[in-house]
């Protein structure tokens, strides 16, 4: 049966998140699907990984052997999270935009996973082609014609990394204007969040059950 890497990086719990919401319904339709599968589970935001460190770049470009002991442990822990991608047959994540960017906890994951000869630059990688869902959520709109387009930095930047660097199969799922329920200043967008979050919901249930069916048994 497939596996499934779930990764959430929104600092608020479930419930409270409007990215969590729409991976919960994502791996849950996942999981209706493939009930004997594995899902390998991160919250960054609950344990986060540690910044990448000097030992643990390079660690990942000298012998082994040489290695002292901070760059083995260093290095130990980078493999553990390049593994679980490389074992993942679909990887999930949560990826809301604070301050037009990532979380510095996703960011930090990444700087772990990209690996220049193996998940990246390597015609042998065992990420290629695999299929990521990026829940891109957002307060506001960065949609093309929107003010703040020009201000879009999550798609754009996990476009480069997944499609590009790492040469993912790569998919968005965009809940907008999550702010605003909670924004007086917004309050005339609410009916246009509740519509985002409802296609969120449906797309997150369609497009894991279509990627399920990919890997039926």
């Amino acid at each position: 049966m497939a596996t499934l890497l779930h990764i959430d990086s929104s600092v608020f719990p479930s419930g409270a998140s409007a990215s969590r919401a729409v991976t919960d319904t994502f791996r849950t339709t996942w999981e209706e699907q493939h009930p004997e599968g594995t899902v390998i589970y991160r919250d960054l935001s609950v344990s986060p990984v540690p910044h990448i460190t000097a030992d643990a770049h390079t660690a990942a470009f000298a012998d082994p052997a040489t290695h002292s002991p901070e760059q083995a442990a260093a290095f130990a822990e980078r493999q553990q999270l390049i593994e679980e991608l490389e074992q993942a047959d679909a990887v999930l994540i949560g990826a809301p935009m604070y301050n037009y960017a990532i979380p510095s906890t996703l960011k930090a994951w990444l700087d772990h996973v990209i690996l220049m000869g193996r998940t990246a630059a390597a015609e042998d990688s065992k990420i290629k082609g695999t299929p990521v869902t990026v829940v891109a959520s957002r307060g506001g709109s960065y949609a093309p014609g929107t003010p703040r387009a020009g201000s879009e930095y999550v798609q754009n930047y996990l476009s480069a990394i997944f499609a590009e660097t790492l040469a993912m199969e790569l998919d968005f799922i965009v809940p907008e204007l999550t702010m605003a329920p909670h924004n007086p200043a917004m309050a005339e967008l609410v009916p246009l969040f509740e519509a985002s979050r409802e296609r969120a919901l449906d797309d997150a249930a369609a497009k894991a059950k279509k990627l399920a069916q990919r890997f039926a048994a």
